[in-house]
C-alpha cells in the first residue's frame, strides 16, 4: 500500500535554516515529560511556551493519541576482521534471508565476499564469547551478511549491539568533551515506554513519542483518551539528508508498517479533527492510507477481535510516502513533533503541514527562547 506524495519542485535549499549547535541536546529531559513544548495555533497564529506534561490540556475527552510503537534494537556494532585485525563499524539494517541480514559496512569496499568478522561485545560483562558474521555478497550500499548456523539475531545484538544513537548526538557529546558513553543508559533513554519486541527492529527512535512518561499516559487515559498504536520500522533513511538540487530528486526510504485488528478499529472510528498524531514517522504511516480503510480490512478486524485476537496484524505493507508542501493531509490534523535537522525529509513533512516561512520563524523562536533540537530536544505541538 503506498501514495504518491504531491510533489512541487521545492528547492533543497529552502529546507535549510541556522541553528545554534550548543542547542543540539545530548540527553533528554528528566523526567522525560518535563521537555518545554512550543505549542503553535495555526488559525490565529498564537503561540504558547508549556511543556509536555501539560499536553493532557489540550486533549479532550473522545479523541485519541496515535503512537509509533516500534522498538529501537541494538543494531551497531563494532567488529574487527579476524584475517588481519582490521577495524570496523556497522549497522545491521534488515533481514534478508534466512540467516542473513543487511548490513551497513564502515569503508566496505576495503572488505571482500568470505571476510569473517568477530563483534567486539558490548560491555566487558558481556562473557568470553564472541559472535562472528560472515560477509556473503555486496549489494550497492549495503552487505549481506551470513550469521552463525543457528544463531539468533536478537540475542547477538543483545550481546554485541550498540544502540544506534544519532551521529549528531554523539558528535554533539564529543564536542562537550563527553567521549564515552554508557550503553545501557542509553538503550533506555533512546526508547519510548511504550515500544513493543518486535521481528522490525528499528535502527532510530520515533523521538517525539520519547517524551512521553507512563505517568502522563495514565493521565491522558483517565480523562477519556484511547491510544492507538501503529508501527513503522524506523529506517536510515530517515537521517539522510537533502542532498539533490529539488526535493523532487531525492530518493526516498521505504520503511515497513503494519497494525494490529484492534488499532484498525479503533482508527477506522477516530475522530480526526480531535485526535493527536505523535511524530513523523506516525504521520508517514497514517498518510500512506486511503482517506478510509478498505471494507476488507475492517471486516477481518472485527472477525479477529471477535474470535479473540485483536492482536494480529491486518495491515502489513510498506511506504516511501514524501511529504512536502502542498500535500494535503487527509489524517492529521494535529501533530507533535521534535525540531528537526535542516535538509531532511521531516523538516519538509513539518513545513507541509504549517508552511516553511512559518515554520523556519518558529524555529528561529524557539533558538531564541533556547529550546533543545533534535532527537533528544524539546517539543513542537501544532493545533489546528
Amino acid at each position: 500500500m503506498q501514495v504518491p506524495s504531491t510533489l512541487n519542485d521545492l528547492a533543497a535549499s529552502e529546507l535549510e535554516y541556522p541553528l545554534d549547535a550548543s542547542l543540539i541536546a545530548t540527553n533528554p529531559a528528566d523526567p522525560r515529560d518535563q521537555a518545554r513544548m512550543l505549542v503553535f495555533h495555526q488559525k490565529s497564529g498564537r503561540v504558547e511556551h508549556r511543556k509536555v506534561a501539560d499536553l493532557q490540556e489540550y486533549l479532550p475527552a473522545g479523541s485519541a493519541l496515535i503512537v509509533n510503537q516500534t522498538r529501537v534494537a541494538p543494531l551497531r556494532f563494532v567488529a574487527r576482521r579476524l584475517s588481519d585485525g582490521r577495524e570496523t563499524e556497522g549497522l545491521f539494517l534488515w533481514r534478508a534471508a534466512d540467516e542473513r541480514w543487511a548490513a551497513l559496512i564502515k569503508g566496505s569496499k576495503k572488505f571482500h565476499p568470505g571476510d569473517v568478522l568477530e563483534l567486539c561485545p558490548a560491555a566487558e560483562s558481556a562473557g568470553s564469547e564472541r559472535d562472528r558474521i560472515t560477509l556473503h555478497s555486496r549489494r550497492d550500499m549495503h552487505w549481506e551478511v551470513a550469521l552463525a548456523s543457528g544463531s539468533d539475531a536478537a540475542r547477538i545484538w543483545e550481546r554485541s549491539g550498540r544502540i544506534p544513537i544519532p551521529p549528531y548526538i554523539l558528535q554533539a557529546r564529543r564536542a562537550a568533551g563527553v567521549t564515552g558513553g554508557d550503553e545501557s543508559l542509553d538503550r533506555s533513554q533512546y526508547q519510548t515506554v511504550f515500544s513493543q519486541e518486535s521481528e522490525l527492529p528499528s535502527c532510530a527512535a520515533p523521538t517525539a513519542g520519547l517524551h512521553f512518561t507512563n505517568e502522563l499516559l495514565s493521565r491522558i487515559a483517565a480523562q477519556g483518551v484511547e491510544r492507538i498504536a501503529i508501527e513503522l520500522q524506523v529506517g536510515t533513511g530517515t537521517f539522510r539528508p537533502v542532498d539533490a538540487e529539488l526535493l523532487s530528486k531525492h530518493p526516498m526510504h521505504h520503511e515497513h508498517c503494519r497494525m494490529s485488528a484492534r488499532d484498525a478499529l479503533l482508527l477506522s472510528a477516530v475522530n480526526r479533527d480531535l485526535s493527536l498524531v505523535v511524530g513523523t514517522t506516525s504521520v508517514r504511516l497514517l498518510e500512506s492510507l486511503p482517506h478510509d480503510l478498505p471494507p476488507q480490512i475492517v471486516a477481518a478486524a472485527q472477525a479477529m477481535v471477535a474470535a479473540g485476537h485483536p492482536a494480529g496484524t491486518v495491515m502489513d505493507f510498506v511506504t516511501n510516502i514524501l511529504i512536502t508542501p502542498g500535500f494535503e493531509f487527509q489524517w492529521t490534523k494535529r501533530l507533535l513533533t521534535n525540531f528537526h535537522l535542516p535538509r531532511s525529509t521531516l523538516l519538509a513533512l513539518v513545513g507541509a503541514m504549517v508552511g516553511l516561512d512559518q515554520l523556519k520563524e518558529l524555529y528561529a523562536l524557539a533558538q531564541s527562547e533556547r529550546y533543545r533540537f533534535y532527537s533528544f530536544g524539546d517539543a513542537m505541538l501544532v493545533q489546528p
